[in-house]
């Protein structure tokens, strides 16, 4: 392919996928860059709508802020001036018939401090008097990474894995302590595990060393995080094809072919490259052919679904304003809703427009409860609704109602994840112009899936110089020929 253009096909067209033709065109504008998306339009699980006048996203809301690559790339796409940071932060848990605030310097659950549990109200006497006996409990040995539940339980006793830990990672994961991995999902703890005798000694640590003037821990753009994919998209560079679904690569003697369409009318596109930002499942039939190993390893990375019920109502119909920017709820309650979010009141931009008007998101789901999904729109609000009568006293209907699906959204990182990872990575590896990247890998938030993005994007650049050093070597005259 000597004096023609370099070209990269970026399978999937969601912010991972996005990001990674963005960090190819800002590295070099010179290669042309395809970017195939199945669905109608770019994003993935970034998307924001109006609901009485107000844009509030369907998907993720926010990212981290003591990250950097996600506020970066927004800055670079120039959105910088749109960031903006909660007005507050303070969760609850629903949990023994009331909401109960979390206890002061958790560490994702796991406490640190036993006065400020005991205050909480979220044990039982007995789960409460469980927990200081992690202090002159032998060591429990952690040599290989175990579940979440297995290391917390012993060490803590069930209710803090149940009350505490759980509803935050179901916050993030929508899965299950018991299957999620130690070592993927609280790292942090993971390194304790393998160091210290005590976890509550442990959690002490982490919190005080844990960094005081960082910053707000969450960020967000004033258009909602849905506003991201199309400025990145934007600022790409990139031919950016929607509706189009990859669904066969092929290793080929110049580099890749990537084949789309209809079995009936395929279409095949030829690439020097390609990235795969895909969800596992279908980034594993795509490499099948040409990396079975990476294939088997990812069809084992199972997925959960969940739906985002947004209610509008008056403020008025609250006997009590929430406080506090949200609550979630264990799976030990029996509850379908596992987490609200009060969006006009975590992100006080929203209600700029109308004071009086207050939004809230309920998220219904977890991993094992795909029936309670299987009801109809009007039956999740229904459950939306009777959470709100329940838990803040809400009388009245809302004034508007909204119901996204997110099917087959969120990857498990379930005991074994980070070594599955490196398998992928390592197959992946020995293919010449092949890359991945997403949010099945290293992280579910924007920030994680950019990092994984600049890293796959790094990795084809790198092939790409490598093969124009060795055409712009072989072009050269031999020695003595002039």
């Amino acid at each position: 392919m000597k004096g023609t253009r370099r070209h990269v096909v970026v399978v999937g067209g969601g912010i991972a996928g996005l990001a990674a033709a963005w960090h190819l065109h800002r590295e070099d504008a010179t290669i042309a860059v395809t970017v195939l998306e199945g669905s109608p339009r770019v994003g993935g699980k970034l998307r924001a709508s109006e609901i009485e006048g107000v844009l509030v996203d369907e998907g993720a809301e926010a990212m981290l802020a003591r990250r950097p690559e996600g506020k970066e790339l927004a800055r670079m796409v120039g959105l910088g001036d749109h960031l903006v940071h909660p007005g507050t932060t303070g969760a609850s848990v629903w949990t023994r018939g009331a909401l109960r605030t979390m206890p002061p310097g958790h560490v994702m659950g796991v406490p640190s401090d036993v006065v400020g549990l005991a205050r909480s109200g979220l044990l039982s006497p007995a789960g409460l008097a469980r927990v200081p006996l992690d202090q002159i409990l032998p060591a429990t040995l952690v040599t290989s990474d175990v579940s979440v539940a297995a290391y917390i339980r012993a060490r803590m006793g069930s209710e803090v894995v149940d009350r505490l830990v759980e509803p935050l990672l179901g916050g993030v994961y929508a899965g299950r302590a018991d299957l999620l991995s130690l070592e993927a999902t609280m790292p942090h703890v993971a390194t304790a595990a393998r160091t210290e005798r005590s976890l509550l000694a442990a959690a002490k640590a982490i919190s005080r060393n844990a960094p005081k003037d960082a910053g707000p821990v969450f960020t967000t753009l004033r258009e909602g995080m849905g506003g991201l994919p199309a400025a990145v998209a934007a600022a790409s560079g990139a031919d950016v094809r929607t509706g189009v679904t990859a669904r066969e690569l092929r290793r080929t003697p110049t580099g890749w072919s990537v084949v789309t369409g209809s079995t009936r009318d395929p279409e095949t596109i030829e690439a020097d490259a390609v990235i795969v930002a895909v969800p596992a499942p279908a980034a594993g039939r795509l490499l099948a052919a040409e990396v079975p190993k990476a294939a088997a390893e990812l069809a084992r990375i199972e997925y959960a679904s969940m739906a985002i019920v947004t209610l509008a109502y008056q403020r008025s119909a609250f006997p009590e304003p929430p406080s506090g920017s949200g609550y979630l709820v264990p799976s030990v309650e029996g509850r379908p809703v596992k987490a609200v979010t009060f969006s006009t009141v975590k992100w006080p931009h929203l209600a700029e427009a109308d004071p009086g008007l207050l939004v809230l998101r309920c998220s219904i789901g977890r991993l094992g409860e795909e029936f309670v999904l299987q009801r109809d729109d009007g039956e999740l609000v229904a459950l939306a609704m009777a959470e709100m009568a329940e838990v803040m006293g809400v009388r009245g209907l809302p004034l508007s109602t909204r119901v996204t699906r997110w099917g087959g959204a969120l990857p498990q990182y379930d005991v074994g994840h980070l070594d599955r990872v490196a398998r992928v990575r390592a197959a992946v590896a020995v293919q010449p112009g092949l890359a991945v990247c997403g949010a099945a890998y290293d992280g579910l938030g924007v920030p994680a899936c950019v990092a994984t993005a600049r890293t796959a994007a790094g990795r084809v650049l790198a092939h790409l110089r490598r093969e124009h050093e060795g055409e712009w070597r072989e072009d050269e005259p031999a020695a003595g020929s002039r």
